[in-house]
């Protein structure tokens, strides 16, 4: 794969950056220093690879995704459109590894779905969804499911506000100061 700037896709991969054959990586995506892509991963339009991103065998990321340095996103995690994965995040991809039992391509599928944030250092167990606008606090360790628009903290992660998709912490009244207004359906957030 070329490095440095391909005028024909307008992506930038930094010359320390290894592409594997097989990769398709979109329009406008910049991946910085040392960063590898894997074969049959596949990278959107306008995404931020920061240094030090390994991206598995397979792996698809939607548009306009940022993940910050220092961040493996391993086969069998999905991001879609705007996530953002903040430094040092974790993914997992085994729920019961053994270094003498490999799985060899059997992994728990984790979706993160459009417009969710992963706080720095946070761990996402495998085999979980994220929901829509979630946002998981810095250090959470998420170990189920995560609904839309939810803040997570703590160790393990527990919902403990909600937030607006600007990323606010939305009030009582589930209004957001953007102007943005929320309501409670079957337990679940929706915008009004």
């Amino acid at each position: 794969m070329a490095f440095g700037k391909t005028p024909d896709m307008g992506k930038f991969i930094h010359e320390s950056s290894y592409i594997d054959d097989g990769v398709s990586i979109g329009e406008g995506t910049r991946i910085w220093h040392f960063c590898h892509v894997q074969k049959g991963a596949v990278i959107g339009r306008n995404c931020s690879l920061g240094q030090n991103v390994n991206i598995g065998c397979n792996v698809r990321i939607g548009d306009g995704v940022r993940i910050q340095n220092n961040v493996s996103v391993y086969e069998g995690v999905e991001l879609e459109d705007n996530v953002f994965c903040g430094p040092s995040c974790v993914f997992t991809n085994v729920l019961t590894p053994r270094a003498h039992f490999p799985v060899h391509g059997v992994y728990a599928r984790t979706l993160v779905k459009e417009g969710a944030s992963l706080g720095a250092n946070c761990t996402i167990v495998c085999g979980h969804t994220i929901g829509k606008s979630a946002m998981i606090g810095a250090g959470a360790v998420v170990t189920d499911d995560v609904g839309d628009y939810a803040l997570m903290t703590g160790v393990p992660a527990r919902q403990t506000g909600w937030v607006c998709e600007c990323g606010k912490k939305l009030a009582e009244n589930l209004e957001c100061s953007c102007g943005k207004k929320y309501g409670l359906k079957n337990g679940r957030l929706e915008k009004i």
